[in-house]
């Protein structure tokens, strides 16, 4: 399971444009919440919003591979098969960041029934002007429907058991640290690189090359 901690964590990092266009403004909260005071005074703010954020990611993880490993016992499905489908999955990804196709929308509206019933819950980490209020405004912005999560999350469904699933997410979880933690304390050089068509598509495209190496690994295990 190493590889796919590792895996996760990369595709967190590829993922980073994504994730400012995503996720940017709830940065731009957390700045707003200090103005008047220090740098450092929020940085417990950042911390407990990416905390909260990271661990909703991992109960996700929890709770999709705990069911696909009772599907693989009661209804005998092989983790070989959803291992294919995360490589599917990762490809649709890469597509979806370089912008060429976007399938994964679809996922994401799926998404959004959930979503409605969860946003709301956000009004009560309002203003962000306490740990507390971060750590709980992350959890709920973890639910965000978001491709990027939702690609990741079929490696969890692969994995077999609710520990790796929980583990592989909070490995993708700290690959979106470095964009979000920059934006959250104004390095915006580091935005704009991430934002710019040629690092995007180049991103896109690591990210459909080992998409199409674990359908490969994939459909030689099962066959």
């Amino acid at each position: 399971m190493t590889i796919d901690y590792l895996s996760a964590f990369i595709i967190g990092l590829l993922g980073a444009g994504h994730c400012i266009a995503m996720c940017g403004g709830v940065s731009g909260m957390l700045l707003s919440a200090l103005p008047q005071r220090s740098q450092h005074a929020k940085w417990p703010l950042i911390l407990g919003y990416n905390i909260g954020r990271i661990a909703s990611y991992s109960l996700i993880g929890a709770i999709v591979s705990f069911s696909s490993s009772l599907a693989a016992k009661t209804a005998g499905v092989p983790l070989n098969g959803l291992r294919l489908v995360s490589g599917i999955f990762l490809i649709l990804l890469g597509l979806y960041l370089g912008q060429w196709l976007f399938l994964l929308t679809k996922v994401e509206q799926a998404g959004k029934l959930l979503w409605r019933h969860i946003a709301p819950l956000a009004n009560h980490a309002l203003p962000v002007d306490s740990v507390k209020k971060a750590v709980m405004l992350g959890a709920i912005w973890g639910w965000l429907p978001c491709g990027l999560v939702y690609s990741t999350l079929t490696w969890s469904l692969a994995s077999g058991n609710a520990l790796d699933g929980a583990l592989i997410m909070a490995a993708f979880g700290l690959g979106t640290l470095p964009a979000l933690i920059s934006l959250s304390v104004g390095v915006f050089s580091v935005k704009k690189l991430l934002q710019s068509i040629i690092f995007r598509k180049s991103m896109a495209f690591l990210v459909i090359i080992y998409g199409i190496y674990t359908v490969l690994v994939a459909y030689q295990a099962m066959f």
